[in-house]
């Protein structure tokens, strides 16, 4: 199915942590500012299709997309009809971003994670089924899978219509297109610290990949790709940190996007990362972090307005 939202876009992770008046005004800028969408992750925040509805209302041209909306935090017939619910409304300004998340996560939530291809499989099948109460025709909803390896890749090309993947390298990117073809979507998020000194940006890289490179999946994509172990243990190696997220000025991150574009991405969603840059700096174990840091969290609008000008 046709998607059409642009080349760059941001994912934002921050806009969990405000009002929905605030947020729905971040986001009217992003519009402005010629963003062709914004991603919106689902954790132990707000639930996402809810907060989409927000976020579309406040705007009236940019995309909203969950990435991912959780498949163990609804039933598929849920998840399908939400997503027609938001496709019949604001039309090609809503994709569904699904996927099964990690371990811990889903844990949280009292499920257990098991088999998580096959899971992801069926849960597709079904939404595919699932009935709906709409004058004909019932609303055709994009579906972009979060996905990393090899044989999610490729069920993200055939039993959806594309991939989101998270914290990946150009590289990643690349083998991602070869193995999905040239017809699926390809979306990857490419994390951003704006700043030209290498110490900064990569205490606050480590800070944000800390988490991430603790889970198997993670870890297994990146040593698919020839990372090895020093690389991945110890906060992660300079050379690994400096590939999952680029730093430097926007010009040096307009760098990498296109990189990403030249090896087979069709969008790239940015998410500015910064001393308070949300939830990513938190384990899924220790909710109350993010209460107490919730005062000193800060949307990036500078970030996201100096971005926006070097990609006019």
């Amino acid at each position: 199915m046709a998607i059409d939202i642009g080349p760059i876009g941001i994912f934002s992770g921050h806009l969990n942590l405000q009002p929905s008046a605030v947020a729905g005004s971040v986001v009217r800028e992003l519009e402005e500012l010629g963003y062709g969408a914004v991603w919106i992750p689902e954790s132990a925040g707000k639930e996402v299709f809810t907060h989409c509805a927000t976020l579309l209302a406040a705007t009236s041209r940019i995309a909203v997309v969950p990435a991912i909306a959780n498949v163990w935090a609804r039933d598929p017939m849920a998840m399908a009809n939400a997503a027609r619910t938001l496709r019949e409304a604001y039309g090609e300004r809503f994709v569904l971003g699904v996927g099964i998340g990690h371990r811990p996560s889903v844990e949280l939530r009292g499920h257990r994670y098991e088999r998580p291809l096959a899971s992801l499989r069926a849960y597709l099948a079904a939404m595919k089924d699932a009935p709906f109460r709409w004058p004909e025709p019932v609303p055709q909803v994009p579906i972009l899978v979060g996905a990393l390896g090899p044989r999610m890749l490729e069920l993200s090309a055939t039993a959806a219509d594309g991939a989101i993947p998270y914290l990946v390298t150009v590289g990643h990117t690349r083998q991602a297109r070869a193995i999905m073809g040239d017809d699926a979507f390809l979306a990857p998020e490419q994390a951003v610290v704006l700043t030209e000194d290498a110490e900064t940006a990569r205490r606050v890289a480590r800070e944000h990949a800390a988490t991430y490179l603790l889970l198997g999946n993670y870890r297994r994509s990146l040593r698919r790709q020839g990372w090895s172990s020093a690389d991945l243990n110890a906060g992660g190696s300079d050379a690994l940190i400096d590939a999952l997220v680029a730093w430097g000025s926007p010009a040096a991150v307009a760098e990498r996007v296109q990189a990403h574009r030249e090896a087979g991405a069709d969008h790239v969603a940015i998410q500015v990362l910064g001393p308070h840059h949300g939830f990513s700096a938190w384990s899924y174990a220790s909710l109350e972090r993010a209460e107490l840091r919730r005062g000193e969290l800060d949307l990036p609008l500078d970030a996201y307005r100096a971005l926006a000008a070097v990609f006019d």
